[in-house]
Order: C-alpha cells, then structure tokens, then sequence
C-alpha cells in the first residue's frame, strides 16, 4: 500500500514539473554554422539514414517550373573511400593539402540531372544543396559543397547512370570556422592560422547597390 502510494505520488510530483522545451535552432543559428568543413571527426560515421533524411528537405524547396530534374545517390561506407581520392578541398589552400588524412567526410552525396545542364538547373542545384546542408547542420552534422573533382571519374567509381554535377561531402566537423567583418577593398581570400579557418564577409552595408 506504501509503495503504492510512494509512486503515485512521484508520478504527481512529475508531472507537475516544468517541462523542459529545448527552442528550435533559428535560420540566423543554422546559416551561420553552415559553413564549408575541410575536416571531419572520423569517429562519427554517416549512414544512409542519415542521409536521407537530409534529403526529405528536397521536395519542399522551390525549383524552375517545377520541373525537379535533380536526382541524389547516396554514397557511404567503403563507397565513400573510392571517392576520396577523386576530390579535393580548399582549393584556395594548396599547400595544406586537404582534406588531411583521417579527415576525410564520412559521406557524399552525388547530385545529378535529369535533363542537360542549364541555368535553370543550376539554380535547383545551388538551392537544394544549400537546404541539405542547412538540415545536416540542424542534425548536428556538417558539409561541403564540392565542384572540385572530375565528374567521369566519379561517375566510373559509382557506377552512376548519370554524370554528377556537384557533390556534397557530409560529416562530424573536426574544425572551427570563423566569420570575421570585411569591407569592400578587403581581401576575402579565406585563410588558417592556429588551427582555425577564417573566412571574411562583407557587411550588408557593402551589400547594397548606391
């Protein structure tokens, strides 16, 4: 009767506590730490779960006429490891050499069309790539958005129908990137110094057409 009553009374004592409601990170939170990784925790391997559900962000963003040309592969695991070889990161960073060895993305994803490339098809790609990677950044992971690499190679590697018009490497970032004021005139070439990335951007300010 004792017990019972001990645990009735827990369990009113519980709910009466003030639930703790964790707020949704804001647009301002998720672009600002949506930045270009060139370095990953190797310890934290993406799965194609993950990766889907990245993805489920994609048919909700807008495309040209609706026309959805843009298809996605999913590449992880021993998959993953051809791909490394085929891109490179920070090309601005040449003597860096990276990603370093062991920092590789844990994942990629192939993104191709259906129909030729064009402007249009362009714009899809840049606003679906932006939106994974926003949704990766919310599910507190990072990634990058990869132009550097030569398309039939990776193609070949993957065995995809389709030849690849941007990759997304994706995973645990190992590194900090800073944002630091820049003005017009200022160089905006990005840069490391004590392990850190610096990337410059210009105000709204320098922004705005006179």
């Amino acid at each position: 009767m004792a017990d019972n009553y001990l645990e009735k009374r827990q369990q009113e004592l519980a709910e009466r506590r003030p639930k703790v409601v964790r707020p949704h990170p804001s647009l301002d939170s998720l672009l600002k730490r949506n930045r270009s990784y060139r370095g990953y925790d190797g310890s934290r391997k993406v799965t194609e779960e993950d990766i889907k559900k990245m993805l489920e962000v994609v048919p909700w963003v807008a495309s040209g006429m609706n026309a959805q040309p843009l298809r996605f592969r999913l590449v992880t695991g021993d998959e993953a490891a051809k791909v490394h070889p085929l891109v490179k990161l920070g090309a601005a960073l040449p003597q860096e050499h990276l990603p370093h060895p062991g920092e590789e993305p844990s994942a990629y994803i192939a993104i191709c069309s259906t129909v030729p490339e064009s402007k249009a098809v362009e714009i899809d790609l840049g606003i679906a790539a932006q939106s994974i990677l926003l949704k990766a950044v919310e599910m507190g992971l990072g990634g990058i958005f990869i132009l550097n690499f030569d398309p039939s190679a990776v193609q070949e590697a993957l065995g995809l129908p389709l030849k690849p018009l941007a990759l997304l490497g994706i995973g645990k970032p190992a590194e900090q990137v800073f944002l630091i004021p820049a003005k017009a005139g200022d160089s905006l070439d990005y840069y490391r110094k004590d392990g850190g990335h610096f990337v410059p951007k210009l105000g709204v300010e320098d922004l705005l057409l006179k």
